[in-house]
């Protein structure tokens, strides 16, 4: 008797423990049978999976875990995902899959390592974070510089003038575009 099966990767164990160390639940959809799809959920430590999901299927499983009010990443690579990938809040392409799952996805991933998930989900949340500090940042800089702009302190004789302004609006830009850059300093590594 012959049995194949694809080995897994280091990477996709790493991969899912990181996820699960950022409180993210991973599951799996797959046209394998129900013993295969067991075997792989358990030795890399996957929360929930579904097994010999047909293509037409995995779209229905996305939009039925949907509706338990999750947020769903769907990462695939071939046609039997295309429609997955649509529904799903944000899809991931594999690079090297095909031109439809490409087309598909919000985000296509270069390469076929299940780590840059991660590295995707960290570059994500750094950089909202980055967005709400440049919009706390602007806020609050323009609540103290327009009043200042529009001379409230002239009744005491302080005025402050137009070129001075423009000075003042200028370090505010280049305060936001420092921070924003900051990004380049962010620990992506899985």
């Amino acid at each position: 008797a012959f049995a194949l099966a694809d080995v897994v990767r280091e990477e996709s164990r790493q991969a899912i423990e990181a996820l699960h160390a950022m409180g993210i639940e991973v599951a799996m959809l797959t046209g394998d049978s129900e013993d295969v799809a067991k075997a792989v959920s358990e030795e890399l430590g996957i929360d929930q999976y579904f097994s010999e999901v047909l293509p037409e299927e995995k779209d229905t499983k996305v939009e039925q875990i949907q509706s338990e009010g999750k947020l769903v990443a769907m990462v695939g690579d071939g046609v039997n995902d295309a429609p997955a990938l649509t529904r799903a809040d944000v899809g991931i392409a594999i690079g090297s899959g095909t031109d439809v799952a490409i087309e598909s996805g919000d985000i296509i991933l270069v390469d076929n390592n299940p780590l840059d998930v991660v590295r995707l989900i960290k570059l994500s949340k750094a950089s909202y974070r980055k967005m709400q500090e440049n919009l706390v940042w602007a806020t609050g800089y323009n609540v103290f510089a327009l009043p200042l702009a529009a001379g409230i302190l002239a009744p005491i004789g302080i005025l402050l003038s137009p070129a001075v302004g423009a000075v003042f609006m200028s370090l505010s830009t280049i305060i936001v575009a420092i921070n924003a850059r900051r990004l380049k300093g962010v620990d992506l590594s899985a």
